[in-house]
């Protein structure tokens, strides 16, 4: 038998490294966490190769003491915790005191660091775990590290490194994320050479998302807000026009902490449930706050997974907060005549230099100036954002400080050219602020064009046109109504003769009694016939005229490999595939005064703007394209 004996620390290290260094993207992750937890306003990230050959990051934090250098690479050494007491209430991001002694095992690191009140800064370096030196250097206040040549002493994990091109996609990823989480810090990202990524850190959650997704995906965000016990919520979630088909554009961070769950996604996508196509993900920046003692970071060593006290509350809690923000607003989608770059395209950062944090009171300044100069119209607040850009690109380059004076220029259309953010971005500033085409106070202003191709209703409505789906409209509202009865127990049942005969076998017949009940509260009469024959005697009234056996064959195959708490949500699955077939269908005629009932009844619905789903019920187009595509307006 083999004897057993301890490991060396060296051993030991590569070990631990193994758990917390797991691409080039973990050393950026902890590195960028440990300068925000030094109070960085300003943090600097730059790889080349993809973070294989070199990752450097400078920030403008607090710096360490020189006499505290070797012990910050220490297992287990951290200046956040300081009893295992501590564990309960963890603000920080980094609090396990393994990332600088993991790295080191595994890289060639030199650091460079200066406190506030030192005189002269300090040099460290180590390379796999052994100190090489340490040493006085001129040096700014805050830290900066250079990790070289990553896994070199472990070759067998280097091998399993993707291309630098994906390892680099993986530090964008990261650095768009930790952005969107701490706004108040400036963050700038260099990839071989180029600036991919930098933020103003002006603490303004939307000019960040502008920055990272561009114009197309800010100009569709709803701002979403709420308190709860235990709990609270803030941020922007998109339309349901803005969707992928993965969960890249979920973002959301607990105390500041960036991190996948399984449970928020659930409740997000639910949240979103019929307001989006099957097998579509939606955008979401959310930040939650919650009391320390409610939930577990201590779970994984990259703190990416969190354990909740009260999982139940935090998923029903959130899941309607997100389904009541979208039925708000008027969700109707606009056709884009426009022939322009995908909307998925962020902007360039090549180009232009964005103001850095010790440039803000230079800014506010000429803020309070052109305000003095002029009295406050929208026009000079134009005037003012274009003048805040242009005015930091030209200091960037070394001219004049005065503005630019155009104050006819779109702000935003502007910082879409240039790459750079809008200084003062708000959803006011993507907001038509249109009536409502669905409501009772402008139902009466309506005008009804007429019907193309058999299946959609033109509606004029002010400066709009709108095309209707009546077939998406009819089920949609099919299904609202079925739901209503169902949650309200008021289904009637029509009578059918001669009635539905059902043949099943044992599987089935064992789901139907065991889920009779809720086939009940739809409306449906089903009675034992003998043997295995069972006998439909009703079905709902709104369903009445469709192929009742073939409908409640369905039901009973997608009855099969649910539990009894999941039936309410696969009762309302299966009426959304009941709707379908009741609606009435396209290339059918309806007369006018149908289309005017269904509209009518689209007014009742708590989420019009889909079908079951998740196909739009409506689009629309503005008279204003609908001129530019004619060359009414050039």
């Amino acid at each position: 038998m083999p004897r057993i004996q301890v490991l060396d620390e060296q051993t030991i290290d590569k070990i631990a490294a193994g758990e917390v260094v797991e691409r080039p993207s973990s050393v950026v992750k902890e590195l960028t966490e440990n300068a925000i937890d030094a109070k960085a306003t300003a943090v600097t990230v730059e790889i080349k190769d993809g973070g294989t050959t070199l990752i450097r990051i400078t920030d403008n934090g607090c710096g360490i003491e020189r006499d505290q250098i070797p012990i910050a690479f220490f297992r287990h050494s951290t200046s956040k915790l300081r009893s295992v007491e501590d564990l309960a209430t963890i603000s920080s991001l980094g609090f396990r005191g393994e990332a600088l002694s993991s790295i080191a095992s595994v890289s060639q690191v030199e650091m460079i660091t200066k406190t506030m009140d030192s005189f002269a800064g300090s040099r460290y370096l180590i390379e796999g775990g052994k100190e090489i030196l340490l040493e006085e250097v001129g040096a700014p206040n805050g830290t900066t590290f250079l990790v070289k040549n990553l896994f070199y002493n472990t070759p067998a994990r280097r091998k399993f490194l993707k291309t630098p091109q994906t390892e680099a996609a993986y530090i964008s990823d990261m650095m768009e994320r930790i952005a969107l989480s701490h706004t108040d810090v400036s963050f700038k990202f260099i990839n071989n050479g180029q600036i991919r990524l930098h933020t103003s850190g002006n603490s303004r959650l939307l000019d960040n998302i502008y920055h990272i997704y561009g114009r197309d995906v800010a100009a569709n965000l709803l701002e979403i807000r709420g308190e709860f016990e235990g709990f609270s919520v803030s941020g922007y979630i998109g339309k349901p026009s803005v969707s992928r088909g993965n969960r890249r554009f979920e973002s959301y961070f607990i105390n500041g902490r960036y991190i996948k769950s399984s449970l928020i996604a659930k409740a997000i996508e639910d949240g979103y449930h019929g307001f989006m196509m099957q097998h579509k993900y939606p955008f979401a920046v959310l930040e939650i706050t919650l009391d320390g003692n409610l939930v577990d970071v201590n779970v994984h060593p990259n703190k990416m997974e969190l354990r909740f006290s009260d999982e139940e509350q935090l998923y029903r809690q959130l899941s309607n907060l997100i389904r009541t923000t979208l039925q708000q607003k008027e969700l109707i989608a606009d056709v884009d005549v426009k022939s322009e770059k995908k909307s998925s395209e962020a902007p360039s950062y090549d180009k232009t230099k964005i103001p850095e944090p010790f440039e803000k009171s230079r800014l506010n300044k000429l803020r309070e100036s052109v305000k003095k100069d002029s009295p406050y119209e929208p026009k000079y607040e134009g005037r003012l954002r274009e003048g805040l850009r242009f005015g930091a690109e030209r200091e960037d380059a070394g001219e004049s400080d005065a503005p630019a004076q155009n104050p006819s220029e779109n702000p935003l259309r502007s910082a879409a050219v240039s790459g750079a953010p809008p200084v003062q971005a708000s959803l006011a500033d993507y907001d038509s602020g249109e009536t409502k085409l669905l409501s009772e106070e402008t139902r009466p202003r309506h005008r009804i064009i007429g019907q193309l191709f058999g299946t959609y209703w033109l509606v004029e409505f002010e400066d709009r046109f709108y095309m209707i789906d009546q077939h998406a409209a009819h089920e949609k509202i099919l299904f609202e109504q079925t739901m209503r009865n169902y949650r309200e127990k008021e289904f009637s049942s029509q009578m059918i003769s001669p009635p539905i005969l059902l043949s099943l076998t044992m599987q089935e017949e064992v789901l139907l009694n065991k889920y009779r009940a809720e086939f009940e509260k739809l409306g449906f009469v089903i009675e034992h016939f003998g043997g295995k024959e069972y006998s439909v005697s009703a079905v709902p009234a709104n369903l009445y005229g469709i192929d009742g056996q073939s409908l409640i064959s369905e039901l009973i195959d997608g009855l099969e490999s649910i539990s009894a708490k999941d039936t309410p949500d696969l009762v309302a699955e299966r009426i959304a595939d009941l709707s379908c077939k009741a609606a009435v269908k396209g290339n059918h005629r309806l007369s006018r005064a149908e289309a005017e009932q269904m509209i009518d009844d689209l007014l009742k619905l708590e989420n019009p703007y889909f079908c079951p789903h998740g196909r739009p019920v409506i689009i629309s187009m503005t008279k204003y394209e609908i001129e530019k595509k004619f060359k009414r307006i050039v």
